[in-house]
């Protein structure tokens, strides 16, 4: 069987015109017959598949379609929205009429609206973000089997699997209001990944690492992810209880990304606005060190999460979040920013593309011989981020390293700190880079956190 079939049916998806902008226009147009102040539409559509694979052999191969679409309608002041999976002309005007009710019975919000129409994107370059796979059910299966055994093969302790994946996927988003706006965005995402477990005299471990790329041609190789996860899973084993107290702590950079997250999440309007964030009135003082900063960057070629506008059709720009240690900005949607009296950063629907600055002071060999004597942090675990105080504590498996060499892996361990006192107790960025995010930093290293074992 040929996946050009499938793919048949996502190219509409990524023509410059079509479907989906002429639906969106037609239900904005019959909104405004409503009578209603303004209103907007947002329609996504995306299909793909994923062959998944396990001890040799196929598990499942699937293909999947999701359509989605919603509604907004402002009125006096009101807001009305709905939702529907179903792009049929009876459909849609269903939901317009349901966010229409919705309005007449909501209580009237001053901050409610469309985001100034002086705003709205009108600089739409090609972001080179839709670059399909095609390729055989033979070959994709092929190729996921071909991760596996490159894992399962690297090592007599690796016992069992939990099985390697391939997965391609295509999709389109069209942002429709009524200051005449409309914008249309593509995208695609191809993945293999794999994950595997170990086992030695002390128990088993598990572990997994995967590719991930909005080009095929970027990815890494089918077998060096199998033996990537292998290697990562063999390294768990062998495990020795870490001694507690004060100590330094260097996040890998896969969990790097998300600490950095936290933080932009802390900046988020929606948080500030309801006095609910710890970086509540933080604009102009100190977050990072002074030689570090954050950096917004929405337009990368192929960036993973790059876009021309927002969820609210208003031009994205690069801008520096955090400008050499001091918070430059909020992330504001145009509601968000109307309740704290500023104005929308561009940023409806999350941040795009973050990279840390300088993106590397030290090779990951160096960050470890600086720290001498702590905790390298692998895998997260719980849900321990209060973002109201800044409190951090989460349970880690990881390694301990002694005079800068890793001596053994650790689990079942907990660190905890503050997220002020860590962000400004970073002393270093590795050179270890992910690509696969969009969060875009190597390795960090925190000068200090609280290291806890179970009693």
């Amino acid at each position: 069987m040929s996946l050009n079939s499938l793919y048949d049916l996502t190219a509409p998806l990524c023509e410059s015109d079509g479907g989906l902008p002429d639906i969106a226009s037609r239900w904005i147009e019959k909104a405004c017959k409503k009578g209603v102040d303004a209103a907007e539409i947002s329609i996504s559509q995306g299909a793909g598949y994923t062959v998944t694979v396990r001890l040799g052999d196929v598990e499942t191969t699937e293909f999947h379609q999701d359509v989605s679409c919603g509604i907004t309608v402002y009125a006096k002041q009101c807001k009305g929205s709905a939702n529907t999976s179903d792009l049929s002309p009876a459909a849609l005007d269903e939901a317009l009429d349901a966010a229409c009710e919705i309005a007449r019975f909501a209580q009237p919000d001053a901050c409610h609206g469309l985001a100034d129409a002086s705003l709205m994107a009108t600089d739409m370059p090609d972001l080179n973000l839709s670059l399909a796979w095609r390729m055989g059910i033979e070959q994709a299966t092929e190729m996921a089997l071909a991760c596996e055994d490159a894992g399962r093969g690297f090592d007599a302790r690796i016992v069992n699997s939990e099985g390697a994946s391939l997965s391609s996927y295509g999709g389109r988003g069209v942002y429709a209001n009524t200051h005449g706006f409309l914008g249309v965005s593509n995208g695609t995402t191809h993945s293999i990944g794999c994950s595997l477990l170990g086992e030695d005299a002390n128990g088993k471990q598990r572990d997994y690492w995967y590719t991930s790329a909005r080009s095929a041609d970027a990815l890494d190789d089918a077998g060096s992810v199998g033996r990537r996860a292998a290697e990562r899973c063999v390294a768990r084993l062998g495990g020795a209880t870490p001694p507690t107290g004060p100590c330094p702590v260097l996040f890998e950079s896969e969990v790097a990304s998300g600490l950095l997250s936290t933080l932009t999440s802390a900046l988020s309007g929606g948080l500030l606005y309801r006095r609910e964030s710890f970086l509540e009135g933080a604009l102009g003082t100190d977050i990072l060190p002074t030689w570090l900063s954050l950096l917004e960057r929405p337009r990368l070629k192929g960036g993973a999460a790059s876009a021309n506008f927002d969820g609210e059709g208003v031009q994205t720009a690069n801008k520096a979040i955090i400008d050499a240690g001091q918070v430059a900005t909020y992330l504001l949607s145009s509601y968000s920013a109307r309740r704290l009296r500023m104005q929308t950063t561009g940023n409806a629907g999350g941040v795009y593309n973050l990279i840390l600055h300088p993106q590397a002071t030290k090779t990951r060999r160096e960050l470890l011989q600086d720290m001498g004597r702590g905790l390298v942090v692998r895998e997260l675990m719980g849900q321990g981020v209060n973002l109201v105080n800044g409190d951090y504590s989460r349970g880690v498996s990881g390694f301990w390293v002694e005079n800068g060499e890793i001596a053994y892996p650790v689990s079942e361990v907990t660190i905890a700190g503050n997220l002020r006192d860590m962000f400004r107790g970073i002393v270093g960025v590795g050179d270890d880079l992910d690509p696969r995010r969009h969060v875009r930093t190597g390795s960090i290293l925190i000068d200090s956190m609280v290291l806890a074992t179970p009693a």
